[in-house]
């Protein structure tokens, strides 16, 4: 994952691609927290009151804002803290999309590597759930599958943390599977990239 520190000076230098895909995620982190606020709690706000409705869904974004803040800025104790506390808020049947994002940045801001390995596997688990549907309520153009070569690239890397190469090169090869569901973009490039530093290394 992406090599941030919790000095307020931000993200080293030459941080993420090369160790995992998430860093191009959180690079585009401002658009997930918009995503988190745009929806998050709408579920909820036929069970409750409207001005109880919208409180939760300011609550959520407030939450996620300040993540986006806190991870951009290398602050890594407080992005964890802000995006833990926003997914209690989710709770387990909150909004798939919302949690397969939210997921697949808390992996990125681990200490512990079997902390990683779950967030990351919590994130493929809601992608799993996700309808196309659902993910093209947030942007026309976007493809669940797409969301995959990511996934699976960060499980790889989870994996070869933990000294287990062949469970990292069985998830290797499930995201070179998935690579053509990327579209030609920085963002895409980057995951091939990585991918093929990756495999480099499992050799």
């Amino acid at each position: 994952m992406s090599d941030l520190s919790d000095s307020p000076d931000g993200p080293a230098a030459g941080a993420g691609l090369a160790d995992a895909g998430a860093a191009a995620a959180l690079g585009t982190a401002v658009s997930g927290a918009r995503a988190f606020g745009a929806a998050a709690g709408a579920s909820d706000a036929g069970a409750h009151d409207a001005a109880g409705a919208d409180d939760r869904v300011l609550e959520r974004l407030t939450l996620g804002l300040e993540g986006v803040e806190a991870a951009q800025r290398g602050r890594r104790a407080q992005a964890r803290e802000s995006f833990e506390r926003l997914w209690h808020e989710l709770g387990e049947r909150g909004d798939v999309f919302h949690r397969c994002v939210l997921a697949h940045y808390l992996a990125d801001l681990q200490d512990d590597p079997h902390a990683e390995l779950e967030w990351d596997r919590r994130a493929l688990a809601a992608a799993d759930s996700l309808t196309a549907e659902r993910a093209q309520t947030y942007a026309a153009a976007l493809q669940v599958r797409a969301f995959y070569p990511a996934l699976h690239l960060n499980l790889a890397s989870d994996h070869l943390k933990l000294g287990e190469p062949e469970a990292a090169r069985e998830q290797l090869e499930r995201a070179v599977r998935s690579l053509d569901a990327l579209p030609q973009d920085a963002y895409s490039a980057g995951i091939r990239t990585a991918v093929e530093e990756l495999r480099q290394r499992l050799r």
